[in-house]
């Protein structure tokens, strides 16, 4: 489409709409540009003047020299939204630039200050109808003020130093703040926990977490203090899901968006980025993409009420009408928009529901092979000092040890991961590569970093009687999850011959020795898929399964997930201990053999049919967390009939 001046910039047709007659706001990384530089202009903003050849090689090599810098970082800058930690640091920069603006504030504030001082000294000057301009005195100093003062007023030196010094900071912190692909990261983190959790847009946007399902209407969470999001911060995250071809996140985003700007229409933020017409315009297309055109034509006719200039949307505006006029149809037809979905995801609504629901395990009495009791595994280490260990599961064999590591420990443990978190990978291929489906920072810990660890491992070593030593174990991997961090249904063991893990020379890994080193407030569950079973975030717990059966093949039904965490604490929701054994299969087989008293035989092959008819027909398991017998545990004291 040609440029047609302010309206035609930068804006091009996305998917469906031919490039004369309906195009879409840009779609790309960079905001929509009519709305602002009409604003721009509205505020007095000058543009920025031309740049000689000089200039423009000097800016080149600063970008270049920005470009040039350390990898890592810039790497980093683009995860900070995928660790809690990395959030919470992104406080200080602003901290810096609250400093900075309280600076600018009061230089302006003093400045400001001498302004009405001179306004009222020549106001007064103006109301007394007596002032004769014969006086020479009062004549001259009229001509000094239309000559001088006034000059010196409109082009004040101290307005630019103090905006000036407000930039030079900013410029300085900047290397220090997110980078866009976290706004981005953000945005889908939220649009992740309103799937998950069936999350409502307009409560998200007064700062309730509600579950709508129908008419019923759940509050998941109570936050202490409401924090309400604006049209801007809707906008955005509605703009994320348009530039993704996402409609059905899109649409009521721009919606809640274009509701809160009708609402301060006129009231001008200097923060935001859009407007009202920025989010009718994005919401028009957005509903033609999804098949809407009745919806997209009564937005558009909207936006011209306020840009009756806007030769292009008026176009589109012709265009809807024609089609309508074609379609009749079309103008009452009901758009029954489709959740995205992904590939490598088959067990999305079983997933979702044991997040939402924290369907658990039967309790004891209607399977007595489910008990709590206090562990020693025949461990001097243990005798003095017993575990409290609640059994969850049978296929898979899980177990729960709680008050495993204590405040201090995993207080201690975070303090010595923090420095060393980089973004999650997965294994693809010969490479380890950050996903989408696991959102989160990680850190691999080694027992000679601190006498914790050691303590740790030699815990872990007496209650499994699992040699954690590398190589028959790995380093312990503390892991960090940020807005909405998750990691979807997926296995600890290799599922292939091929894997990475075998060419280590590190065998397959045995079991899981899982770790909750914080409390988190909702949300954060360790699901598992084919269980039918989901396990809460229980602070200073021990989560432990068996990876592989006896004869060495990987139990398909430790199919797992870590749920979207949706209120964290500190974030630090668990660390592994992966137990991989080196040696051939024989003796991985003979190690399993051993602790198989874990896993009686004869009741998992009578449950196993049951589990997968109620996965077949999405049925979950009432209940929810450790068994209420078991809390007898938990709280230290020792129930009947235990």
């Amino acid at each position: 489409m040609q440029s047609e001046g302010q309206e035609g910039r930068g804006w091009r047709a996305r998917g469906g709409v031919s490039k004369e007659s309906g195009a879409g706001p840009r779609a790309g990384r960079g905001r929509s540009g009519e709305s602002r530089a009409r604003r721009d202009a509205r505020r007095g903003r000058a543009r920025a003047p031309a740049m000689g050849p000089a200039a423009r090689l000097a800016a080149l090599l600063a970008v270049l020299a920005f470009r040039a810098g350390d990898p890592a970082e810039v790497a980093a800058r683009g995860d900070t939204f995928s660790a809690l930690t990395s959030v919470a640091r992104a406080l200080a920069p602003e901290r810096r630039l609250l400093g900075l603006l309280r600076r600018y504030l009061r230089g302006e504030e003093a400045r400001l200050r001498d302004l009405t001082r001179f306004y009222h000294k020549v106001l007064s000057l103006h109301e007394d109808s007596a002032t004769p301009v014969s006086n020479p005195l009062l004549a001259f100093t009229l001509i000094k003020r239309l000559q001088s003062d006034w000059k010196n007023v409109v082009h004040s030196l101290e307005a630019s130093e103090n905006i000036r010094a407000l930039k030079d900071g900013y410029e300085r912190v900047e290397q220090d703040l997110p980078a866009f692909e976290d706004l981005e990261g953000a945005a889908r983190a939220l649009m992740r926990l309103q799937d998950v959790y069936m999350l409502n847009v307009k409560g998200l946007a007064r700062g309730v977490f509600q579950r709508v399902t129908g008419s019923a209407v759940t509050d998941l969470y109570s936050p202490r203090r409401l924090f309400s999001l604006t049209g801007d911060d809707c906008f955005q995250v509605g703009k994320v899901a348009y530039d993704m071809g996402d409609y059905y996140h899109a649409i009521p985003w721009l919606e809640e968006a274009v509701s809160l700007f009708r609402g301060s229409y006129g009231e001008w933020k200097t923060e935001d980025e859009a407007s009202l017409e920025d989010a009718l315009d994005h919401l028009a297309f957005a509903y033609f993409q999804a098949g809407n055109v009745l919806c997209a034509l009564n937005l558009s006719r909207e936006f011209l009420l306020y840009s009756p200039d806007n030769k292009r949307v008026a176009r589109n505006v012709l265009k809807y009408e024609k089609l309508l006029a074609e379609s009749p149809n079309q103008a009452v037809a009901e758009t029954v928009m489709q959740r995205p979905n992904v590939p490598h995801l088959q067990t999305r609504d079983t997933y979702e529901g044991l997040c939402q629901t924290l369907g658990s395990q039967p309790t004891h009495y209607r399977i007595p092979s489910l008990y709590c009791s206090y562990e020693t595994s025949s461990s001097p280490y243990l005798l003095l000092q017993p575990v409290r260990k609640e059994v969850i599961h049978l296929e898979p064999y899980v177990v729960l040890y709680h008050d495993f590591v204590s405040d201090a420990e995993a207080q201690t443990i975070r303090g010595l991961a923090e420095p060393w978190l980089q973004r999650s990978v997965v294994a693809s291929g010969e490479k380890q590569l950050p996903v989408e489906y696991r959102i989160s920072k990680s850190a691999w810990l080694k027992d000679t970093v601190d006498p914790v660890l050691v303590t740790l491992d030699h815990r872990i070593a007496a209650l499994t009687g699992l040699d954690v030593q590398p190589p028959y174990a790995e380093y312990l991997q503390v892991v960090n999850y940020g807005i909405g961090g998750h990691y979807e249904p997926h296995f600890d063991h290799a599922t292939s011959p091929s894997s990475p893990l075998y060419r280590m020379n590190s065998g397959n890994r045995v079991a899981t020795f899982m770790i909750y080193l914080s409390s988190v407030e909702a949300g954060g569950a360790t699901a598992f898929i084919y269980g039918n079973f989901s396990v809460p975030v229980v602070k200073n717990a021990a989560l432990f399964w068996w990876n592989l059966h006896r004869s060495g093949e990987g139990d398909g039904d430790t199919l797992h997930a870590a749920c979207p965490v949706l209120w964290p604490t500190s974030g630090y929701t668990s660390m592994d201990r992966n137990s991989a054994d080196p040696a051939a299969r024989d003796l991985k087989t003979k190690v399993l053999a051993e602790r198989s008293w874990r896993s009686p035989l004869a009741f998992q092959r009578s449950q196993k049919s049951k589990t997968r008819v109620r996965e077949e027909k999405g049925e979950q398991a009432s209940g929810g967390g450790p068994c209420q017998h078991c809390l007898f545990l938990a709280n230290g004291r020792q129930g009947s009939g235990l």
